[in-house]
């Protein structure tokens, strides 16, 4: 199983970004799949998730109103649109997957992806 993500970047304050995580070897649409992020010097902390099977979302209180997160199950992909950012989102972001979403909310999804830097400027 792995997990790409791609989408990361430099921007300035207020810009938005897309980030991707393609999955290979699973199937997304059969599982929960979500977003973190780790900032220098901080722990990975929990950004987004969505459910496998009603789709319902949840997000840091951080994320409410700017991000959303949204799966393409054709395309085995799970997205996080950026928008607002802040100078705070500055981050290495990371997908994560797994069948119980409770866990992967915790922090325990069964499933990583490699990380992709955002650095947002003010």
């Amino acid at each position: 199983v792995q997990l790409q993500a791609c989408g990361g970047g430099l921007v300035q304050a207020r810009d938005s970004l897309r980030l991707s995580c393609t999955a290979s070897g699973l199937t997304l649409s059969n599982n929960a799949v979500g977003w973190f992020r780790q900032a220098p010097g901080k722990e990975r902390a929990f950004v987004a998730a969505v459910g496998s099977k009603r789709g319902t979302k949840n997000y840091t209180d951080s994320a409410k109103g700017r991000f959303t997160i949204s799966k393409d199950n054709a395309k085995n992909t799970v997205y996080l649109q950026m928008n607002s950012l802040k100078p705070e989102d500055t981050s290495i972001y990371y997908c994560a997957a797994g069948l119980h979403e409770i866990r992967l909310r915790l922090g325990f999804p069964e499933y990583w992806g490699q990380g992709t830097q955002v650095t947002v400027s003010s």
